[in-house]
């Protein structure tokens, strides 16, 4: 469609039905209204106007299973009603161009996708990467300009990466593949751009959220072919809501201990004779627990327990949302938050140990909510946010509270969006 003429029926409201459906938000309506037609005119000022496809991708939050995925364990996520928008179109060139918020990538030739030592760390590195496993699954590639921005921010814990990621996927699937890029595939491009080209491990939870959208189980015994299930539930049905509060740390310069987390559990897998933690038994590790203390150490020991114990706790949160029992649902919750910060040691960095903004942030949300909710560490940990379930009565006191120590708007009350990668027009 043209853009001029997207930009009109925007305005007329035409599609107001596909926002309040995606957003789940009435009042917010006018504010999409404004955010997708600024997003229009950004890329008419960047690329002219030509005919433009509309795509948005969530932000994922992790429910339960923390730390899991990379031991092909298992996870409770959802995709949030806060979005990545993407304003793109056909270029007719060998080129790839992608101008956002805080990333500008142009002049990526789709006929030299090889990933490059010096471009790690980059966003053309993840780019790239998402084009050469899609081209290498033998999907279309061709050149396009787009224009993306972003309401997941940064370092805010709810994968900002992987909904980038996912939507290079998604426009290529939209503009040159008719959109028949099946979800999952798209998910495991994004993982391999950050594992491979970007040189971040990871891994596939966020993308897979990102992707397939709603709340999910996922079981990545069989990391090639995972398990997805939509499980059936409402936390407002509940009388619940989500918080994510932004702790306002950022993730950048952590690398190194989210690194350690993989690391060390290989440590005690190479020892057991065992590749991965899903593999291993907690009987194992504790019939031999003077050995992997004595060659891997204590951390690593209580590392691999948490993850052994964590995915039995993921099958106890959906057994508990599917048989309606919120009650066990949120002792889950908490018991997941208490083995993150105790043993798999994620809230703070031990090369910072007078920053410890997550460890404050569960501080005083304990303290406001007392039977009035639930918190945890979210993510990745170690910076970032954590994250609460409210009940619904008790929301504003809580968002008040907790923004006298972030400021004003680190509280995030967030909805369950049904949607993953999506293509409006």
């Amino acid at each position: 469609m043209k853009s001029g003429i997207l930009k009109q029926r925007i305005q007329e409201g035409r599609f107001d039905e596909i926002f309040i459906d995606l957003y789940q938000d009435l009042s917010g309506l006018e504010y999409q209204r404004k955010r997708y037609i600024e997003a229009i005119e950004k890329f008419e000022q960047l690329y002219g106007e030509n005919d433009v496809s509309l795509f948005s991708v969530p932000g994922r939050s992790e429910v339960s299973g923390n730390h899991t995925d990379h031991q092909n364990g298992k996870v409770l996520a959802c995709a949030v009603n806060i979005d990545i928008i993407a304003v793109a179109a056909e270029n007719k060139s060998n080129f790839v161009n992608i101008t956002s918020d805080n990333r500008r990538c142009n002049g990526v030739a789709i006929n030299d996708l090889e990933m490059k030592e010096e471009e790690k760390r980059s966003t053309r590195s993840l780019v790239k990467g998402v084009l050469k496993k899609l081209d290498d699954e033998l999907y279309r590639i061709e050149g396009f300009s787009a224009y993306m921005t972003s309401d997941v921010a940064t370092g805010s814990g709810l994968s900002s990466s992987a909904a980038f990621e996912t939507m290079v996927g998604n426009i290529v699937s939209g503009l040159f593949n008719k959109g028949e890029v099946d979800p999952v595939v798209i998910a495991k491009a994004g993982q391999y751009a950050e594992n491979v080209y970007f040189g971040k491990p990871s891994g596939l939870m966020d993308q897979m959220a990102c992707s397939v959208g709603n709340l999910i189980y996922i079981d990545f015994e069989d990391n090639s072919q995972p398990v997805v299930k939509k499980v059936q539930a409402d936390f407002s049905k509940f009388g619940y809501s989500l918080c994510i509060v932004d702790s306002k740390g950022s993730h950048a310069g952590l690398t190194d201990d989210y690194a350690a987390i993989p690391y060390e559990m290989k440590s005690v897998c190479e020892l057991l004779g065992k590749t991965l933690v899903r593999e291993v038994t907690a009987q194992e590790v504790l019939e031999n627990i003077d050995e992997i203390r004595e060659k891997c150490g204590d951390r690593a020991l209580l590392r691999t327990l948490h993850v052994i114990y964590e995915n039995e706790r993921v099958e106890k949160a959906v057994d508990a949302l599917e048989s309606n029992n919120f009650k066990a649902f949120l002792d889950v919750v908490r018991e997941s938050g208490n083995s993150s910060f105790k043993y798999l040691q994620n809230v703070y960095s031990n090369h910072d140990i007078k920053d410890q903004a997550l460890s404050i942030g569960l501080m005083y949300s304990e303290n406001i909510l007392q039977d009035n909710g639930v918190c945890r560490v979210h993510g990745g940990g170690f910076a970032g946010t954590i994250q609460a379930f409210v009940k619904d009565d008790f929301v504003k006191i809580y968002k008040k509270e907790i923004e006298k120590v972030f400021g004003v708007g680190c509280c995030h009350v967030l909805k369950v969006r049904k949607y993953g990668g999506r293509q409006l027009v």
